[in-house]
């Protein structure tokens, strides 16, 4: 069964709801402008457009430990640099068994891959939110 996810929410009800236990991953990116942009992209970044994206942070949660997106914005809030906030924040989940979630050692591993791949721009098996906790449809 194929869940559509419309908001952060459905994402956490989603992962409450499948059979093996879960861990979500999650990598904050925000964006910056490369040296050798143009004059064009230049204006349309400091109208909040474009840019490339930069892994900022990066965590891993169990879908009990986040009541709604609001508590993962927060709690993100805390660690954010305030002159670089992150723009997006890219999902994951890792399965567990029935019994039992994958540890924090098993997220850590695939959490420096989402970080690699954020920043190579590899990140269509990643579903990204933005601070409102809507999907983003990329490219």
């Amino acid at each position: 069964m194929k869940t559509e996810i419309n908001s952060f929410d459905d994402l956490l009800h989603a992962a409450r709801a499948h059979r093996e236990r879960q861990r979500l991953l999650f990598v904050f990116a925000g964006t910056e402008l490369p040296d050798d942009a143009t004059p064009e992209q230049r204006e349309r970044f400091a109208q909040g457009e474009g840019g490339a994206l930069v892994p900022l942070m990066c965590v891993d949660k169990l879908p009990e430990e986040l009541v709604s997106f609001d508590t993962l914005l927060r709690e993100s809030q805390q660690f954010e640099n305030p002159a670089q906030p992150w723009r997006l924040v890219f999902t994951a989940a890792l399965s567990g068994t029935p019994a039992k979630a994958p540890t924090e050692d098993d997220a850590e591993r695939v959490l420096r891959r989402m970080v690699e791949a954020v920043k190579t721009g590899a990140i269509s098996s990643y579903l990204p939110f933005n601070r409102q906790g809507q999907p983003v449809r990329l490219g």
